[in-house]
């Protein structure tokens, strides 16, 4: 027998924590608005902001808001289920909690009522606008640094805002108006795993607003805040066996759940422009710097990702434990973080790297989230200019091995070679290098775009030479023991 999440707040079952401002009839305010409401967003703010709600911080619920085509559904289940959902969270050892988070009190679908949408926004209660809506969705060319959208909706919006159907288009005319009623502006918060994130989101929103009034955009630039943060929750997308998950562990119907991996962090900016909660109180590291938490999780963990995907995908592998459950790869991965990619990322206030280290090779190797090999191996092109070349740049400035990222580059190149489809934006272009590579090695380093000032270093061609033979003779196993036998 099973019970709606409803029912479930006032009779929960056995081990299942309940929001008690749902359960008591609380009066919440929205004083955040968060637009793109996925899976990673109901794992990780709201699920802080759940917290802070049930410390008695009632002004600070949580308007989700929906642009996209396939938010349509979000908003079905959600209102079937009065924005309520189970988040169950997997620690390493496999032993698994549920709670029932309550912090988001409304949740629009824009294409319904765009005018409700902007009203909510330019509303003096909402304080704080966060986003998740992809790198795409700032339309900051990687390279160039340039605003450059690609999606319809922006282009839209870049012709007229009389109809708003954007989430810059929305942001833009949401703050005019508070502009012109006296209204302070809110924060906009980006809470995308984007390099400077905050940084991108004000390049975005004021570039855009620009294309439309000058003056308005120098009002955004000078008056909102847009803090950069480090976001960091392994968050699978939910999957039919999620749901079929928590019906049979705890009897609830939830058509809505989300399942991630214990460990959450969220480093935080303190730069607001119209208020915030006391972040700090509920887990948020809230700091005057986000850099040195950035390039910690970017250079360690993220840069991980891409050592064990493409080796994992020569290598046969389906999940990240999977790989890191292989003595050869586990251990790869472990001598990169520790002796590649662990000396160039400084000191990180209040973060032991070892202990930090330690806790991201167990939370790797957790069978329990299931994380997916292939979710590391899409974008490359984006991701690698990012998460592994940084530390490469180092270590050839301080005239150190680059053997494990080599190595990596070469796996890379490899299972494009090899025939794997890897999504990719440039995936053409990469086929083709890779024919070339075959022929002659190290041609797959020549893309600009990707490698920068690198495309012309020795050093680097030779290692990534050498790894590519290395993988040739013997395979990525032995290539992997090999290596981490004689780590520089």
């Amino acid at each position: 027998m099973t019970i709606s999440i409803q029912d479930a707040l006032t009779a929960p079952p056995a081990g299942v924590t309940v929001p008690r401002h749902r359960v008591d009839g609380s009066t919440l305010v929205c004083g955040i608005v968060h637009i793109g409401v996925g899976a990673f967003h109901r794992a990780h703010e709201a699920m802080y902001v759940d917290r802070l709600l049930a410390a008695g911080h009632l002004g600070w619920a949580i308007c989700g808001v929906g642009v996209m085509p396939a938010d349509a559904a979000a908003r079905d289940t959600a209102a079937a289920q009065d924005q309520l959902y189970t988040l169950s969270t997997v620690h390493p050892d496999g032993a698994e909690d549920t709670r029932i988070v309550g912090s988001i009190a409304r949740y629009l679908y824009a294409p319904d009522d765009p005018d409700l949408v902007v009203a909510t926004l330019a509303a003096p209660t909402t304080h704080i606008v966060s986003l998740t809506i992809t790198e795409s969705g700032y339309g900051i060319d990687d390279a160039t640094g340039a605003f450059d959208p690609r999606d319809d909706a922006t282009r839209h919006d870049l012709m007229s805002l009389d109809a708003p159907v954007s989430v810059l288009g929305f942001l833009t005319v949401a703050l005019r108006r508070r502009r012109d009623e006296g209204t302070a502006p809110f924060t906009v918060m980006s809470c995308d795993n984007i390099v400077g994130n905050g940084t991108v989101a004000r390049a975005a929103l004021v570039s855009f607003a620009r294309h439309h009034d000058g003056a308005l955009a120098d009002w955004i630039d000078d008056s909102v805040a847009f803090p950069n943060s480090m976001v960091d929750r392994i968050t699978p997308a939910t999957s039919p066996a999620v749901i079929d998950s928590v019906r049979r562990r705890t009897g609830i119907d939830d058509a809505w759940p989300v399942r991630s991996e214990s460990f959450a962090q969220w480093a935080l900016e303190d730069d607001f422009s119209d208020g915030r909660p006391p972040f700090e109180d509920v887990g948020v590291q809230v700091v005057t710097d986000v850099v040195p938490f950035e390039r910690m999780k970017l250079r360690l963990l993220n840069a991980s990702h891409q050592m064990l995907g493409y080796l994992g995908v020569l290598a046969g592998k389906t999940f990240v434990h999977e790989v890191m459950a292989d003595p050869d790869l586990g251990a790869f991965v472990a001598s990169y973080m520790r002796h590649e990619a662990a000396p160039t990322v400084g000191l990180v206030p209040g973060v032991d790297l070892d202990t930090y280290i330690d806790d991201l090779l167990a939370r790797f190797g957790s069978p329990a989230v299931q994380d997916t090999v292939a979710r590391q191996v899409v974008d490359a092109t984006s991701r690698i200019p990012k998460f592994v070349l940084p530390v490469v740049r180092d270590k050839l400035r301080d005239d150190r091995s680059i053997d494990h990222a080599a190595l990596m580059l070469a796996a890379w190149c490899a299972c494009i070679e090899g025939g794997v489809t890897l999504p990719d934006r440039a995936a053409d272009q990469l086929c083709a290098l890779a024919r070339a590579d075959h022929d002659s090695p190290g041609a797959f380093l020549a893309q600009p775009d990707v490698f920068g000032d690198l495309t012309t270093s020795v050093r680097l061609r030779v290692a990534y030479q050498r790894a590519k033979r290395r993988l040739q003779d013997d395979g990525p196993i032995g290539t992997v023991r090999l290596l981490v036998a004689s780590p520089v």
